[in-house]
């Protein structure tokens, strides 16, 4: 379907009201870099969690869901829920530590916990890796599912598409820095929201659906609904259940599930007026990512099965949109062209095009941190006034807005780039956790590691293209074994985990640690407290430094780990409360969301023992 005038003028409006926003948060934003990058550390946490899941929400994430939906069922998307004990362990037990880091970004804290040129090092290796390298390939994930969106809804090339929205976003983004994209994430998420729950209603409720009984009990959906992958296909139990919650949620690094918390997610927290902010902010972030949003999309999805029961039909129906990007995650933008009537089109348009560039924004500042904090200021030129490291601020938002739009023009779907990014991160994860409580832990450690899962990553990549001899039906073999690619990706990953944790102890046990100053300095800053730094708190006691206060004495983290639980409990079992509502079982529905309200209450009542100011 075609966008009719009444589409148009709403996508005007849209635009018009992202920009008057972007205008007029951005008072105060050139007057130092830490008003430009961390909002001079004073924002609500009710504003900071829905600009985290406004960041995550992106229009690739329901490709994403779609893609997953369509090819291994509603539960598939465990690849992505098992990031939810990330995320809880973040809110619990890490996000009070970052704002009492003070740092401006996530990458100053190489400096603040490690000694030496190899720390200085580190922190400029990863603000070129991540500020630039990194995040031009998240950024082109996200406008690559621009591009499909824009090939299917708005009829425009991708070129033209990508560069409209591009100007746009570093205009705002360029202008006001993290203040106005916080307030403008708060706008479009309510559009996104506004827009996927409305666009799978009207999914459902066409006749060739037949609503949500009927597209529940069609045979080709019917056997996709389990929440739980079938634990007789062991290899599809494996790779979707197991290998997520026994290892991908703490040994991947994945942008916005960072272990330990990091990137735009560290940047929220040390945007927090008070370590209750942030911790309230990641809550809320964790509650609305994993419980909220998902089912509009997952609806979508197995709609799109009835609809286009493969790629062949999907390019049947679009003959004009090149091949390259008609994937399975090509089905949602293509349901909601066809099924939306006008007026409301424009508003799911608008929701879309919202959610890239939420994302990108976010992105992009992030990046462009890194670039001017950890790079610039850092090593080129020391003592660079605030106004000169907002320009240079504002030169590397257009810089990475441009390479991230010719990258997109290179990938094909968007679970390519998710798997791409947790290989080039397997194995580091377990460090970004360990380095706030383990002394031992060094800039030695997470230099190996990087290099290691960069090696390991190539290598199983080699050996997939050059070794392993696929037959086009999902089996390989290689010297005369067969086994499914399923399996083989399961080697693949815990095989890089494994592989690089070994490496990084190695590295760590043979490397000297962090100097005493600079641990004793880390210790008194962040007082993280526990048996991990009993070796530096008695050497200190020894040389008659006390490091630990009064209020350090006893250490919160088993109380963390609780609270992390049960707020993992209460959120999946909204999630799975509200599926099964969906599906029809209600007493199964109503079982998940009693234990969603006892599991809450404990939560809250044990939250109350945590250590915050």
């Amino acid at each position: 379907m075609l966008l009719q005038s009444i589409d148009w003028i709403i996508i005007a409006i849209f635009f018009t009201v992202l920009l008057t926003i972007g205008y007029l948060a951005s008072k105060n934003a050139s007057r130092s870099a830490a008003d430009f990058f961390v909002s001079g550390r004073s924002m609500p946490w009710w504003l900071l969690g829905v600009s985290m899941v406004a960041t995550t929400f992106s229009c690739d994430t329901p490709n994403l869901v779609t893609d997953m939906v369509r090819q291994n069922g509603v539960a598939a998307n465990w690849l992505w829920w098992a990031f939810l004990l990330t995320g809880m362990l973040t809110v619990f037990i890490y996000a009070k530590l970052w704002n009492r880091s003070k740092v401006m970004t996530d990458l100053e804290f190489y400096e603040i916990r490690y000694s030496g040129k190899t720390a200085a090092f580190l922190r400029g290796f990863r603000a070129i890796y991540l500020g630039f390298f990194f995040n031009v390939m998240v950024i082109a994930s996200v406008s690559l599912a621009f591009i499909k969106i824009a090939a299917v809804m708005l009829g425009l090339s991708p070129s033209i598409a990508l560069i409209i929205a591009a100007v746009v976003v570093v205009f705002y983004s360029g202008l006001g820095g993290l203040k106005s994209i916080l307030y403008t994430d708060l706008f479009q998420f309510s559009m996104a929201m506004i827009g996927a729950f409305g666009a799978a209603w009207y999914v459902t409720q066409s006749p060739d659906i037949g609503g949500l009984s009927g597209l529940f009990s069609h045979p080709e959906v019917s056997t996709k609904l389990s929440l739980i992958p079938d634990f007789r296909q062991t290899d599809l139990f494996l790779s979707i259940l197991i290998v997520p919650l026994a290892v991908q949620w703490w040994a991947a690094w994945y942008p916005g599930a960072e272990p330990g918390g990091g990137g735009y997610i560290a940047q929220r927290m040390l945007s927090a007026k008070s370590e209750k902010h942030a911790i309230g902010a990641t809550l809320l972030f964790n509650f609305f990512h994993y419980a909220l949003r998902p089912w509009p999309w997952i609806i979508v999805g197995l709609a799109s099965i009835i609809i286009f029961p493969d790629i062949a039909s999907l390019r049947e129906a679009f003959p004009n949109v090149p091949k390259q990007f008609i994937q399975n995650d090509f089905a949602y933008p293509a349901m909601l062209s066809i099924y939306l009537p006008a007026g409301f089109l424009g508003l799911v348009v608008a929701s879309l095009i919202a959610a890239f560039m939420s994302t990108v924004a976010s992105q992009i500042n992030w990046g462009s941190s890194y670039m001017v904090n950890d790079f610039y200021a850092r090593f080129i030129n020391k003592d660079a006034t605030e106004k000169q490291k907002v320009l240079v601020g504002r030169i590397s938002t257009v810089g990475l807005m441009f390479f991230s739009v010719i990258l997109a023009l290179v990938l094909q779907n968007a679970l390519q780039a998710f798997q791409y990014m947790l290989m080039l991160g397997a194995g580091t994860g377990l460090i970004y956790i360990l380095r706030w409580f383990w002394w031992r832990i060094n800039a030695f450690t997470e230099l190996s590691a990087m290099v290691a899962a960069g090696i390991f990553s190539l290598s199983f990549i080699v050996i997939e293209n050059f070794i392993l001899v696929n037959d086009g039906t999902g089996m390989v073999s290689a010297f005369g074994i067969g086994f499914s690619m399923i399996y083989w990706n399961i080697i693949k990953f815990v095989g890089v985990v494994l592989l690089t944790t070994i490496v990084w102890l190695l590295v760590t046990f043979l490397t000297p640690p962090a100097s005493d100053e600079t641990l004793r300095s880390f210790y008194t800053r962040i007082r993280p407290g526990g048996p991990g730094w009993k070796n530096v708190v008695d050497k200190a006691q020894a040389e008659g430094i006390t490091l630990i206060k009064n209020e350090d004495l006893k250490w919160d983290v088993p109380t963390g780990i609780l609270c992390m639980l049960l707020g993992c409990v209460a959120v999946y079992s909204v999630l799975f409360s509200t599926g099964m509502f969906l599906y029809g079982r209600s007493s199964t529905g109503l079982f998940f969301l009693i234990t969603a309200i006892i599991s809450s209450f404990l939560l809250f009542k044990t939250w109350n023992k945590l250590r915050t100011s």
